[in-house]
């Protein structure tokens, strides 16, 4: 064995032995305390490092380790300025907290820009001992994440529709399009014929699901979308691709939006243009959140029970921690609810 190469007088940290192993620090805390899915040859590997730099988990962090911490994350891939705009976490945050509070629970909150960092971050939130689980946000097409959470040994579950071949449970209402399609009907039956769409970051499941339930509810009608536009969820996206549609020559009667938050931005920016909701163009929503019942005209949307999903994901994700938990079962799908923001295509 050679000796020690740490500097005299200080102790080599777990970063240190990680890049000497070549893995991460995560992947050095599983390796001492015999969890996670590392082989044979790289647990062997990230010990012999271990040894050769001179470096062991302290005894007090690994106690620290090996106990609950009645702590689970909530990882959110927005900027700070949408997250605060949206009320659709304020509900889900509500109804996971009213799981784990009677409890004894916390919920960590974390925001992070993008792929890479929200990635770090479990892995460093693994590898200290932080959390005991995690709820995952935004369902996305082939998602990494649920297999790096499973490789980290970090229970966890994925916000969206049901899916048994996720690598962890998924939580939500079956039928995304369902609630799409009421909509695109309703609509229809009031006279529309040119509907456009703004929609969510398409790299999400739940944007290509309701798109595609949007553009096969109007081909049925022997129609298409006079055009759908993709935004990042903020209110300045919103406003923009809503001008953008009404500048149109042949500009849409009616609005469908990935979300209540812009849904009431585009209405105002509709306002501000001169337009009257919904004599001039009706808008509709999706997510049945407060502020769609305390404005004028009141707005019309899809609920799909933000709170309920919520509590069910932390029961779930409680029953996976290990406690005794019966996390029961979504038996609902989306459904619209009418509203005064859509009424009869205008002549």
């Amino acid at each position: 064995m050679t000796a020690p190469t740490g500097k005299p007088g200080r102790r080599p940290t777990i970063k240190a032995v990680a890049a000497a192993a070549g893995v991460s620090t995560a992947a050095v805390s599983q390796a001492f305390n015999d969890k996670g899915r590392l082989s044979a040859g790289t647990r062997r590997r990230i010990l012999d490092t271990a040894l050769e730099l001179g470096w062991s988990p302290s005894a007090p962090a690994a106690a620290l380790r090996s106990a609950r911490t009645r702590t689970l994350a909530l990882v959110v891939r927005r900027p700070t300025d949408v997250l605060g705009a949206d009320p659709h976490f304020s509900e889900l945050i509500t109804g996971i907290e009213g799981e784990l509070a009677p409890r004894g629970y916390g919920l960590l909150l974390h925001l992070v820009a993008g792929a890479r960092e929200e990635n770090v971050l479990y892995e460093r939130l693994a590898a200290e001992g932080r959390v005991d689980g995690a709820v995952l946000t935004d369902a996305r097409a082939d998602d990494p994440r649920p297999a790096l959470l499973t490789r980290l040994g970090l229970p966890a579950v994925l916000l969206g529709a049901p899916d048994a071949a996720a690598a962890v449970p998924s939580v939500g209402l079956g039928g995304q399009g369902a609630g799409v399609e009421e909509a695109v009907a309703h609509l229809l039956a009031l006279g529309h014929r040119r509907v456009g769409y703004v929609a969510g970051p398409e790299e999400l499941q739940h944007t290509r699901l309701r798109l595609g339930a949007f553009g096969a509810a109007l081909r049925t009608a022997g129609l298409r979308p006079v055009a759908v536009l993709h935004t990042d969820f903020s209110e300045v996206s919103a406003v923009a691709a809503t001008e953008a549609l009404l500048a149109l020559s042949d500009r849409p009667t009616a609005l469908v939006y990935a979300n209540d938050s812009m849904a009431v931005c585009g209405m105002g920016a509709a306002q501000r243009a001169g337009l009257r909701v919904p004599r001039d163009l009706s808008v509709v929503g999706y997510d049945d959140l407060p502020l769609g019942r305390w404005l004028h005209p009141r707005l019309t949307t899809v609920d799909q029970q933000v709170q309920r999903v919520g509590a069910l994901a932390a029961r779930v994700l409680l029953a996976r921690c290990g406690e005794d938990v019966e996390p029961g079962a979504l038996d609902d799908r989306p459904r619209l609810v009418v509203r005064e923001s859509t009424g009869p295509a205008p002549r």
